[in-house]
């Protein structure tokens, strides 16, 4: 989970607060101590944590807290403001260029992501209708450019390179002719970095950023490196202008530090997290929305984008005739756990829920449920034959004992699966029959099947 170590040493603190009633100042002081050093534990810069809670202070001490009667969520909507704040404000919009290709120019250091992001960019913006091309202009890292040729070719986008005896500069001005005739409209450049910021890799850059005249500079910096990120990236920022940040690997990154002190720090907003080793595990960043999950209230809108880029539409119509006529088979649920798993770790995705994206509420499902078991689930319906995936009530111990050795996995596996199966297709039948206005019958609360 993103933030863990402070998103529970915060939510601990409030819930503190919420069995107080009226709060003194000496209540809000000692809450003010926990978060702080929440923030120091986080990796979070000192000057920016000085800075942080000397805001919620001041806000926290006035007629809106001292005299509300629920101090304690006046405290957390203060905390929250102030932390979407912090992570800056808005979410950060992308410059395209009105008049021939856009480009956009990705800088940073060696081992920090350039190469992939570069391919998770250009994926991301295809999806939202774009006809972007990949440029490999990394002529220093052994078979940089042949990474990114490959990674172009996994996702379908048209590459250019002029190998690594080509000057960088020459590759990003003749990739410019291509892309018109190519017929693109976004020209992502991978460029070349260092195992440490020095004055000759700065002076190619901004040779390239002078040639190009880019409409982002963008540094790609890994989030797990913590304060050095932050450090990383006021540097480049001096000598180049970035005009925005790509944080990758922000699904380990259980502190937090560098995604809450770089604007700070740099003035440079964040405008993309990567959040897993997948080429689609790439987001805009909406401080806002991580402000919402760091204090266990959830990320509905994120939820419902992803729902919405992993479900097909098609796909949910047919599903719901079939629920409505009583035909959900096992087949249809197969099809449904790849959806839901294409959505990205469940984890992720429950952390976005209102009420389960506490701490100790996702450790406790964790303990519960094992990721694994999706795999378990498509295994043993792969090994029945069409006719049992249609019909499993003509499952008996014969052909289970079968599915089991074809699957891997025990008769009991089967059984199991085929009574969460059941219990699914039950769930989902009620919900449709109260969609209907079929039955006003209250859903009791249940266990997730899987």
């Amino acid at each position: 989970m993103f933030f863990e170590g402070l998103a529970e040493r915060l939510q601990n603190t409030f819930k503190k607060l919420r069995g107080k009633g009226k709060l003194t100042e000496s209540d809000i002081n000692e809450a003010l101590r926990e978060v702080r050093l929440a923030l120091l534990e986080a990796d979070v810069n000192l000057a920016v944590v000085k800075q942080f809670t000397q805001r919620i202070k001041e806000r926290c001490l006035g007629v809106e807290v001292l005299e509300s009667l629920t101090p304690a969520q006046q405290i957390i909507k203060i905390v929250n403001d102030e932390l979407t704040s912090l992570m800056g404000g808005n979410v950060s919009k992308i410059s395209f260029n009105t008049a021939g290709p856009s480009i956009f120019l990705l800088v940073g250091l060696q081992g920090s992501g350039k190469t992939t992001t570069a391919g998770k960019l250009a994926l991301l913006f295809r999806k939202q209708g774009r006809r972007p091309l990949l440029v490999g202009a990394d002529v220093y890292r052994p078979a940089a450019i042949k990474q990114l040729e490959v990674l172009a070719k996994q996702i379908n986008i048209p590459f250019f390179s002029l190998g690594e005896q080509a000057g960088p500069v020459r590759i990003a001005e003749e990739s410019l002719g291509y892309a018109k005739a190519q017929g693109c409209d976004l020209i992502i450049i991978d460029t070349a970095g260092r195992l440490h910021i020095d004055e000759e890799l700065m002076e190619e850059l901004k040779r390239l950023k002078n040639v190009l005249k880019p409409q982002e500079i963008l540094l790609v910096v890994d989030a797990m490196t913590g304060q050095d990120a932050v450090n990383v990236a006021k540097s480049f920022h001096e000598e180049l202008e970035l005009s925005g940040i790509i944080l990758t690997k922000l699904d380990g990154d259980t502190r937090g530090g560098a995604a809450l002190s770089v604007k700070a720090v740099t003035g440079c907003p964040i405008k993309f997290i990567g959040t897993g080793e997948k080429l689609d595990a790439l987001e805009p960043f909406h401080p806002d929305r991580m402000a919402s999950r760091i204090l266990g209230m959830g990320d509905v809108l994120s939820l419902i984008e992803k729902a919405q880029a992993a479900f097909d539409q098609e796909k949910a119509r047919e599903l719901e005739r079939k629920l409505r006529k009583q035909e959900f088979t096992l087949e249809d649920f197969v099809e449904q756990i790849k959806q839901v798993r294409s959505m990205g770790p469940l984890e992720q995705v429950l952390s976005m829920i209102p009420g389960l994206g506490g701490a100790k509420q996702l450790k406790k499902l964790q303990e519960e449920f094992d990721e694994k078991e999706f795999v378990y689930l498509e295994a043993i319906i792969n090994s029945m034959t069409p006719e049992e995936r249609r019909n499993p009530s003509i499952i008996n111990g014969s052909r289970r004992r079968r599915i089991a050795r074809g699957s891997g996995t025990s008769v009991q596996d089967v059984n199991r699966m085929l009574k969460q199966f059941e219990q699914t297709r039950k769930i989902m039948k009620q919900f449709s029959e109260l969609s209907s206005g079929k039955s006003t019958r209250k859903l009791k609360s249940f266990k997730f099947p899987f």
